[in-house]
């Protein structure tokens, strides 16, 4: 009687504790889509990006990277893209933000896929409840932990050749001590303890090897479920995706069929539930999760091209919901217009990573020329309109008023320093930079658009300018256009027939010095980097010897030595 009443308290005991996770999962879930219903354009809460988590989710872009035109990494690095990529990341699974890291780093270069992006876009931005549906399972995706899913595919072939025949042998020992005790207790029980603990001892070597792989294999079940529960949706927008996955699931049948047994979230955990204690110890004996997970093994290496389809496609629905959070996060944004002829037209345009910024126009069909002093805004004007240009090819997005340009291939020469592995000196990284711009001019395709700040500053003044003068010249053609910036006056003279000069300036007043931050049309008049001298302190000889120099020199076109 008291066996009976033990196996009911036992029985209870798990049944409240499934029942408090059940319940614990759907007020967690309640949550989070009270969470996307009222908070559409807010970034999901993190703690930010770990050391090494960007490297994990360039990997899907590094993957498929191909032959095509990308945002190659020092353009990328020049323009603090991993920030904007940051800026923009709504999207809850690794599937997910890896395509997006993917999008905008491939943009567009004509408009066969902008029609459908667009629809899309538009489509989730207005019917809120599909969209809260699918980004509820787009988070039960998740994320991959450390490393990108890529990543551990690119290691299945490390894993060698495997079969369940050492497990199976290990098995089949089992049954034969078990025989053995029908004819002698004592020595069916010695080689029964053997076995066991031969099992259990290999059990652990293999478990170690094969448990990075796990957190793979559970990524492609959680998607498979969740590409599943959205196959209940409404068509809607991705009516031709979702039958992409579809086939995708279907191949991957066989891999899901029975992976409980290793899939379990309390394996080998030291869970507190007694069931799975007593599996981890069915685990340890008969070794059915390393049979099973050789099984799923060979399938995800027969199927590696509809894993990666399901990632891609997936990650795709993804990121066009997430443009669409984007898009409502913003203060004003457009959709730009694409009309083929050389040259930019923006009204009110803004860096996405600025608080209160300035915004500034440009009309042009021909290269710019941007002159001011150090702060005025030369560097930070450059970059606004680059990173429009990429959002504009890649999410269909720009942040201005309006916004009017060709399909280009967008390059930039900007943030350089030295290479102190490599040996190269600033100015070595300077022109071999400014060389794979020139390449990329003689190739096939669209225009380049080129973003150039300080031209040759590694170099001295005269050689400079001449040299300066010559390269910029080169970016004049109609296979490109070049965006500048320089402290050097003289380049807006030499360069008048070939670039539209603009400026920005700042006010030297009192002991203050106020920059405004707008784009004004022609060359830069005022000189005062001196008088901020005076700003900042200096001794007043100091100065007037500075501006008495500067004078001469404008004068007479010589240094005065004296």
């Amino acid at each position: 009687m008291e066996y009976i009443v033990f196996a009911w308290v036992l029985f209870g005991v798990i049944a409240l504790i499934m029942l408090k996770g059940f319940w614990d999962e759907k007020k967690k879930k309640k949550e989070f889509v009270l969470w996307l219903w009222n908070h559409y354009g807010d970034l999901p809460k993190r703690d930010g990006y770990q050391e090494g988590e960007m490297k994990k989710i360039s990997r899907y872009f590094r993957v498929h990277e191909g032959t095509g035109f990308h945002i190659d990494d020092i353009t990328w690095n020049d323009l603090n893209m991993d920030e904007v990529f940051q800026r923009m990341n709504y999207t809850f699974s690794a599937a997910g933000e890896e395509y997006l890291y993917y999008l905008l780093r491939t943009p567009m270069q004509d408009a066969g896929r902008a029609v459908r992006l667009e629809q899309q876009i538009e489509y989730f931005m207005e019917n809120k409840e599909e969209r809260i549906d699918y980004q509820t399972f787009f988070a039960g995706i998740g994320k991959t932990g450390k490393y990108s899913i890529y990543d551990y595919l690119d290691y299945l072939d490390l894993l060698g050749e495997r079969n369940n025949w050492i497990h199976h042998a290990g098995n089949l020992a089992i049954v034969l001590s078990l025989a053995v005790m029908l004819f002698s207790a004592q020595y069916g029980i010695l080689l029964l303890v053997i076995v066991m603990g031969r099992n259990i001892i290999t059990y652990f070597k293999s478990k170690n090897e094969i448990d990075p792989y796990v957190t793979s294999f559970a990524y492609i079940l959680r998607l498979m479920q969740n590409v599943g529960k959205m196959e209940k949706l409404p068509a809607g927008a991705f009516a031709g995706e979702m039958e992409e996955l579809k086939k995708c699931r279907k191949n991957l049948g066989k891999f899901k069929t029975g992976s409980y047994i290793i899939m379990s979230s309390a394996r080998m955990s030291g869970s507190s539930n007694p069931l799975e204690i007593i599996l981890d110890y069915v685990r340890m004996v008969f070794h059915l999760d390393l049979i099973k997970f050789n099984r799923m093994l060979a399938e995800v290496r027969k199927n590696k091209a509809s894993i990666d389809r399901m990632l891609t496609v997936a990650g795709y629905m993804e990121t066009v919901i997430a443009i669409g959070a984007f898009r409502a996060s913003l203060e004003t944004y457009c959709i730009p217009r694409f009309d083929g002829r050389r040259g930019m037209k923006a009204e009110n345009l803004y860096h996405p990573l600025l608080n209160d910024p300035v915004k500034n126009s440009i009309l042009t069909e021909k290269g710019v020329l941007i002159t001011g002093s150090n702060a005025s805004g030369k560097s930070t004007f450059l970059k606004t309109v680059a990173v429009n240009a990429i959002l504009a090819q890649t999410v269909y997005t720009c942040m201005a008023d309006s916004y009017s340009a060709s399909f280009y291939r967008i390059m930039s020469s900007m943030a350089l320093r030295d290479d102190l592995s490599g040996g190269d000196s600033y100015y070595i990284v300077e022109i071999k930079s400014l060389k794979r711009i020139l390449n990329e001019m003689e190739k096939e395709g669209n225009p380049v658009l080129c973003f150039v700040d300080e031209v040759l500053r590694g170099t001295n003044t005269v050689e400079r300018i001449a040299a300066s003068a010559q390269i910029l010249k080169s970016l004049s053609k109609s296979s490109v256009l070049c965006f500048a910036a320089t402290h050097d006056i003289e380049l807006t003279h030499l360069l008048e027939k070939y670039y539209n000069n603009y400026h920005f300036e700042e006010e030297v007043m009192d002991k203050d010095i106020v920059f405004h931050y707008r784009l004004l049309k022609g060359r830069a008049a005022t000189r005062n980097a001196i008088k901020l001298l005076g700003v900042m302190g200096y001794d007043k000889e100091i100065i007037q010897e500075a501006e008495a120099l500067a004078e001469r020199f404008l004068r007479d076109g010589s240094w005065d030595a004296k």
